[in-house]
């Protein structure tokens, strides 16, 4: 009996031991702890507890545990749901002290059972989050802060961008224009020095705009296929005048194993391409300027390029290098005296080649020249999704047709230079100083095509946009092509004009060449008086190169196709195939050569948008009956038969 004894009495130290040690654990831990019942009525507490509740302990024990928190109902869901999933973890809870303080603590709990696996309660850890909370709260406002200014920031530049190229508008547009009069050698030098400084002024917003849009994450990458040599050959060309007024040589080399059908931004390449040949031309006082192009051997993906410019100017000393890369620097403060050149140029392609995913790095030597290097990830551009044609009307040696423009602009002097722009053409211009005013005149009259400016007083562009397009819809009119004229150029502006109902894009200052392009490209020929005149009209040609010819059947099959497809469609009221189909064909027809196929897919998406259904059947019909009338002569010129044309057929 006596070793019972004294064995029990070893058992009984050995619990008590266990129980200290067990509550010395509980007391010394940071975090509030608890037990509770499986009804949620505190059984046990440490001193973190009591502190965090203004109680004692003897005061919490028997206590319900929600009472403790300004949400009793939030507080006995987390006891239900530590019960029912076996535990939980930074479960948010406030805590209420006995002086109404409240704490912001984070519970992390779990069920704890007996021996015999017995469901006893649930033990419970609170940790206080208020400074955590706190400085979330703060991050959360300076984000906010930052975010405010960043859009203060878009909006000062949106607004600069507008107020500044509004009258470099005028500026260079005259300055252009003059440049085409008699001129004495004297005043065509002036003439010059004047476009030159325009250009060079231009070119410093449109740096500033572009490292602002990097830097607010703005800039967004397009992703289109293009023709490497093409981009290459027209990048050549913009550089050739300035290399040969230095009597430098430029040459470009192209490795035989680089594709030349990419997919990717050809805007942002050309112009990163641009920026560094033009850096190279500006320190190059004598020798050659080159442009390399090769597989990036260093790059895992196969279609990595490598583009190198070299010179052989004035180069860049050891401890400068690292710095050509940053903002408003250059290697000498004498460079700017002599060259020119605000130093953002190196800025934003470094910061252009990262976004396309690539790197840029710099070698030179005092006296010996420069080497830039940049690599970039390309995807091959697949044969298939290759437009193969030149749009109707594109071709400068086709005459003009004789149309008539509507001009929405506010600027006397824009449209001073607007008017002299299309002086020399049979084109006929009406002016409307407001969006309201271009509203009226639309609706009163025929126009082939609308000039319209975004900003302007009573009603704005996009304001007016919409509303043209509106009544448009509801008289059954084909949309007729809006070309926005802006001179914002921040992210977003060309898709809330397209958002809008424009059909093109242009950024102020325009030139001449670039409105007669824009014009070209999106106008339709005015109706014809009558059917008989329609058919003696002759064919229109379509140039196209032979290797491309063959596959525009193809294209015209499948809208052939997707003609019954709508008609399908259509029976069972699925609208959203006919959105999509019209779409696609908005994109697709100018690309083949088919303005009017673009048209009809323009008015066919508009329709279907608005859940037409008259109106969809009416523009399937006239997709159907313009097919019917394209005819296809194998390895010959394309033609189109005016059969069955729509009045706006190209």
């Amino acid at each position: 009996r006596k070793l019972v004894e004294a064995e029990q009495k070893k058992l009984d130290q050995r619990l008590r031991d266990q129980q200290f040690y067990t509550r010395s654990l509980i007391e010394s831990n940071i975090d509030a702890i608890m037990t509770t019942d499986p009804s949620g009525i505190i059984t046990d507490v440490n001193k973190q507890m009591e502190a965090l509740t203004d109680c004692t302990r003897d005061e919490l024990i028997g206590a319900p545990f929600k009472d403790y928190f300004t949400d009793p109902e939030r507080a006995e869901a987390a006891i239900k749901l530590v019960l029912s999933e076996k535990s939980v973890t930074d479960y948010e809870l406030t805590a209420r002290a006995r002086d109404g303080k409240q704490t912001v603590v984070s519970y992390n709990a779990t069920t704890f059972y007996d021996r015999n696996r017995t469901l006893q309660g649930v033990f419970a850890a609170a940790r206080d989050v208020t400074e955590r909370k706190r400085v979330e709260a703060e991050l959360q406002q300076a984000k906010a802060t930052a975010e405010s200014a960043s859009q203060t920031k878009s909006d000062f530049l949106a607004s600069m961008s507008h107020e500044i190229r509004t009258p470099m508008n005028a500026i260079m547009g005259i300055a252009d224009l003059l440049a085409k009069t008699d001129l004495s050698p004297e005043q065509d030098k002036y003439v010059q020095i004047f476009r030159r400084a325009g250009d060079n002024l231009l070119n410093l917003i449109n740096d500033i705009l572009d490292l602002s849009k990097v830097e607010a994450s703005q800039l967004e990458l397009e992703r289109t296929g293009f023709s490497l040599n093409d981009l290459l050959e027209k990048v050549m060309e913009m550089v050739a005048a300035r290399v040969h007024e230095k009597g430098l040589a430029l040459v470009c080399k192209i490795a035989p194993n680089v594709p030349t059908d990419l997919v990717g931004d050809p805007t942002r390449l050309r112009q990163v391409l641009l920026n560094l040949l033009g850096n190279a031309i500006k320190f190059t006082q004598s020798g050659e300027v080159s442009l390399r192009v090769e597989p990036d051997a260093d790059s895992p993906i196969p279609t990595a390029l490598r583009f190198t410019i070299s010179d052989t100017g004035i180069g860049i000393s050891d401890e400068k290098l690292g710095q050509v890369f940053e903002r408003f620097t250059q290697a000498d403060s004498s460079t700017t005296r002599r060259f020119g050149g605000s130093g953002l140029g190196l800025t934003i392609s470094k910061r252009l080649v990262e976004l396309m995913g690539g790197r840029i790095w710099v070698e030179s030597e005092v006296g010996a020249g420069s080497v830039f290097a940049f690599a970039v990830p390309f995807e091959i551009w697949a044969t298939a999704d290759r437009p193969v044609a030149v749009p109707v009307g594109t071709d400068p040696e086709l005459p003009l047709p004789a149309l008539r423009i509507l001009l929405a602009e506010d600027s006397p002097d824009n449209c001073i230079i607007t008017m002299a722009y299309l002086e020399d053409t049979p084109y006929q211009v009406e002016i409307a100083e407001t969006g309201a005013i271009a509203c009226e005149k639309f609706t009163a009259g025929h126009y082939d095509l609308v000039l319209m400016d975004r900003q302007m007083p009573v009603m704005d562009g996009l304001t007016a946009t919409r509303t043209i397009r509106a009544w448009e819809q509801a008289n059954d009119r084909p949309p007729t092509p809006i070309i926005a004229l802006t001179a914002s150029a921040l992210k977003g502006d060309r898709e809330m004009c397209l958002a809008a109902g424009c059909t093109a894009f242009l950024t102020k200052p325009i030139k001449q060449e670039v409105l007669l392009q824009a014009i070209r490209e999106h106008s339709r020929v005015a109706p014809s008086s009558s059917k008989e005149e329609s058919s003696r009209m002759d064919p229109i040609l379509l140039r196209v190169k032979s290797k491309s010819a063959d596959r525009i059947p193809a294209y015209l099959q499948n809208c052939r196709q997707n003609v019954n497809v709508m008609l399908e469609a259509l029976d069972r009221v699925d609208f959203a195939t006919v959105t999509s189909l019209g779409h696609q064909m908005r994109g697709s027809g100018a690309m083949f050569g088919f303005q009017t196929i673009t048209n009809i897919g323009g008015a066919l998406q508009q329709a279907a948008e608005s859940a037409d259904t008259d109106a969809s059947r009416k523009w399937v019909g006239e997709l159907s009956n313009y097919l019917d009338g394209v005819e296809t002569i194998s390895n010959q010129p394309f033609t189109q038969s005016p059969k069955s044309s729509p009045p706006y057929a190209q």
